[in-house]
């Protein structure tokens, strides 16, 4: 079969453009070894090559390399990365697709999109917590491996007629996965890592999930980021019922919840009559929970319901600072430890903190310690006393107090 593409203009500015977007962004090799700053080296060449062959209609992804990141909750999680040209030139599709679908998905659909957020999600979720007593915490088994081709296809041809459009996401479905020394061609699936995947998978949930719900269950609140749903309810019979509707509609889409993780949690309250029930989930890096809280208004203590930093997240944190190795950088000034943390810390805290600032308490104490770590590493007279290089720790604060980040949100050594 002949695909002449050309009269479909995909131009000289798409690619480039799409390059410039993928610059940004991840820089892991593919299998073919060439990383961007090898890419740069010939650039013009190798965009000029990509965009005749985007074209023409000849352009035929290679493999995607697979590599197995940690998962926080244990096991590992397969990765695709594809080569550079790859990415630019699933950019250019993506670049092309998504203004068109962006108008048609729901507006409880959260992630990899456009001017929304996660805090966006969480708010939402944190808000409707208060509000209804149960929630139903959806982990989809396997969601990224186990898409539907023909089901997606039949998703994206009811938003585009662009045939070099569906040739390449067509393509890049079918495109092999070199996972060490075994190569073979996916039978569904999509690899996390490619640049279209994301969009993908948010079209096939699309349809999936969240028209349908709008569909039957029109009064129903969920979040959903990705493949990441929480849904809210009223009753705890109506949770149930809801679920098994969702567990059969995800069944007809060969899709499947995971039966360990999937979980109806009562959202424990003083305003709420008492259930036997999980009282907590995790959601984009928080645990929900049952938490003391002051009444501003009234005065006193109550029993509330919201989010804090999930110990998964926090443990993630505390592996990266560990990876900084802050006591061994004795030849930096304190100054520049600052500089270096700065991005990071102003991070954590604009994400978790915004909702919940006191569970970042122990984090940020860490931090300190740290810093005191440094402190006896760079300075002989303090190498013997922990308690000498904190007090020396604590004259730098009261000297400078906004030299970190975290001292300026009362988080002082």
């Amino acid at each position: 079969m002949r695909h002449d593409i050309k009269s479909q203009s995909i131009s000289k500015e798409q690619v480039w453009h799409a390059y410039l977007e993928v610059r940004k962004k991840g820089k892991a090799a593919g299998v073919d070894g060439v990383t961007l700053s090898a890419y740069d080296q010939d650039r013009t060449n190798s965009l000029f090559k990509l965009w005749n062959r985007m074209a023409s209609g000849s352009y035929f992804p290679p493999a995607v390399r697979r590599v197995r990141i940690e998962k926080q909750g244990g096991g590992n999680r397969p990765l695709g990365i594809p080569t550079v040209d790859d990415r630019i030139a699933q950019m250019v599709v993506k670049k092309h697709l998504e203004p068109l679908l962006e108008k048609q998905f729901h507006r409880n659909s959260f992630g990899y999109r456009p001017n929304r957020k996660a805090c966006d999600a969480v708010d939402q979720c944190t808000t409707e917590c208060w509000k209804k007593p149960w929630v139903i915490d959806l982990d989809i088994k396997g969601f990224f491996d186990n898409l539907d081709h023909d089901l997606l296809m039949k998703a994206l041809k009811r938003h585009t007629k662009e045939s070099w459009v569906i040739l390449y996401i067509e393509r890049w479905l079918k495109a092999p996965i070199e996972d060490g020394d075994s190569n073979y061609p996916p039978d569904r699936g999509i690899p996390q890592g490619g640049v279209i995947s994301p969009l993908l998978s948010n079209l096939f949930l699309h349809y999936a999930f969240d028209l349908w719900m709008e569909k039957n269950f029109p009064g129903i609140v969920f979040e959903r980021y990705a493949d990441d749903i929480v849904i809210h309810c009223i009753t705890k019979k109506q949770s149930e019922y809801l679920l098994s509707r969702i567990r059969q509609r995800l069944e007809t889409c060969k899709l499947e919840l995971h039966p360990n993780k999937t979980k109806i949690v009562f959202c424990k309250q003083s305003k709420f009559k008492e259930h036997d029930a999980s009282v907590s989930f995790d959601f984009l890096g928080f645990t929900y929970k049952p938490r003391k809280m002051k009444n501003r208004k009234l005065g006193g203590i109550f029993l509330g319901y919201g989010p804090g930093i999930s110990s998964r997240a926090a443990k993630k944190i505390n592996r990266e600072l560990r990876q900084m190795t802050l006591h061994k950088k004795v030849r930096y000034e304190l100054s520049d430890l600052a500089k270096l943390l700065a991005p990071k810390l102003r991070g954590w805290i604009q994400y978790f903190g915004r909702i919940n600032l006191h569970s970042l308490r122990w984090l940020m104490f860490r931090v300190n310690d740290r810093l005191a770590r440094w402190a006896r590493k760079r300075y002989k007279r303090y190498k013997e006393s922990w308690n000498r290089a904190r007090l020396w720790l604590k004259d730098v604060y009261r000297n400078f107090p906004n030299l970190f980040i975290h001292w300026q949100y009362g988080f002082k050594p």
